[in-house]
């Protein structure tokens, strides 16, 4: 249930005028008429295909010059049902009633429409972006998750329903899901692109990020909705770092052997890769990370919790109760621990000459079953300490699914985290194609 949607491309088709956009919108709308009752990643509407027909010609009319064109002038975008959208409710994957949840379009959200594009609808969540899934399955294989809480999100893009979807990271849901479901997810530096406007899991280590087929398309969009993006032209390969230890144990055994096949693959293209003993303490990390993320959750919910208990699923509701028993001095402990491993990491880094960290993306490919959305393990340390992270698309499974290489660098290094990543996720196009 795979289609190609490369954003860059779309969207340079689309500001010329080689696509035309009304027929553009009805091949997307057909497209989710057939595939959308299986895959369950857009939240249903009625009379989608209208309204968005009618938000194209007001495009049109705003824009009849390409010159004067935005750059994702009529892209389409999915966005998860916890960013709030004017002209859409808001549930957050939840039971609760709506009206609570109303409030001020997210500012990433306007930022992307005054971008020229067009509001495709919303996508399936987790409750409140926790572990409770979401009905949405992994278009690779139906009856695997796409991974969470970004599912709906993700499956839309990966099976091309949309070239560009929102989503969210307190632990892994961009990066994990991304590589679930064998497209890009970036996650940038904390706080670089605005929460506002989000119903909140944990606001410590809330990030927005989002999912493209293509890292052109992931560029883009990141030199319109991060702060201060900036030129940053690196013509040096960089120096890749592994971080040896217990963090890397955590993964699986298929997982690792695919990983160290990657390595290789970049030690044959010409890269220097150090392994090094990192995140020692990773069991310690993980958990002052989860408890803090309860804390926040409970601060969050602490009125709807309390009027609406009987509403929440049981794992978003033991999450809730047991972050209602985390102490302010825990709960600043924690929050002080991020600056502090966030320091240790960018020391290494610096200490060893490295650039980049790489490790796998998921401790395996996408779990069987609707039940789980999968272990985000490997993504907590890069989320806890607030450093950019990418997913590259990086082979498949012994079952064929989608396996990826989680990338990250320095906090507020995004502009060149990105533009590293390119010659290694073409290195990667090979190996991933040829699997497939």
């Amino acid at each position: 249930m795979l289609y190609p949607a490369p954003l860059a491309t779309t969207a340079a088709a689309l500001h010329n005028g080689t696509l035309n956009m009304s027929s553009y919108i009805d091949e997307l709308c057909d497209r989710i008429d057939q595939m959308n009752p299986l895959l369950e990643a857009l939240l249903p509407e009625e009379d989608r295909r209208a309204r968005l027909q009618n938000d194209a010609q007001a495009l049109q009319a705003r824009y009849p010059d390409p010159v004067s064109r935005p750059p994702l002038y009529g892209i389409p975008i999915g966005v998860k049902d916890t960013f709030r959208v004017d002209g859409f409710s808001t549930q957050a994957g939840s039971q609760l009633p709506p009206n609570l949840f109303a409030g001020t379009e997210a500012e990433c959200v306007s930022l992307l429409r005054a971008a020229g594009a067009l509001i495709l609808g919303k996508t399936a969540t987790t409750e409140f972006a926790y572990f409770e899934p979401g009905p949405t399955r992994n278009p690779h294989h139906l009856e695997h998750t796409p991974g969470g809480s970004s599912s709906g999100s993700v499956a839309a893009v990966a099976a091309g329903l949309c070239p560009l979807s929102l989503g969210t990271q307190v632990i892994g849901s961009t990066i994990r899901p991304a590589a679930y479901c064998g497209i890009f997810g970036f996650k940038p530096t904390y706080g670089r692109i605005p929460t506002s406007g989000l119903i909140r899991c944990a606001d410590s280590v809330e990030h927005v990020g989002y999912f493209t087929q293509d890292l052109p398309g992931i560029e883009l969009v990141a030199s319109l909705l991060c702060s201060n993006w900036r030129s940053a032209p690196s013509d040096r390969q960089p120096i890749l770092g592994v971080p040896d230890g217990p963090y890397l144990a955590q993964a699986s055994e298929e997982a690792l052997v695919a990983f160290e096949r990657q390595l290789s693959l970049l030690q044959q293209g010409g890269y220097s890769i150090k392994r090094i003993a990192a995140l020692q303490d990773i069991e310690e990390i993980n958990r002052r990370h989860t408890r803090m993320v309860f804390a926040e959750m409970a601060q969050v919910h602490a009125a709807w919790f309390a009027q609406y208990e009987s509403l929440y699923r049981p794992r978003t509701a033991a999450a809730l109760r047991e972050g209602q028993s985390v102490g302010d001095e825990e709960w600043a402990q924690a929050r002080e621990g991020r600056i502090t491993l966030r320091s240790s990491l960018e020391e290494q880094m610096a200490q060893t000459g490295i650039d980049m960290w790489v490790s796998p993306a998921t401790t395996e490919p996408a779990p069987e079953g609707l039940h789980s959305t999968g272990s985000p393990i490997m993504n907590l340390p890069w989320t806890y300490t607030g450093m950019p992270a990418i997913t590259l698309p990086a082979g498949h499974a012994a079952n064929g699914l989608p396996l990826g290489l989680q990338c990250v660098s320095a906090t507020m290094t995004d502009e060149y985290l990105l533009q590293w990543v390119a010659p290694i996720a073409d290195l990667l196009a090979s190996q991933f194609k040829r699997a497939g």
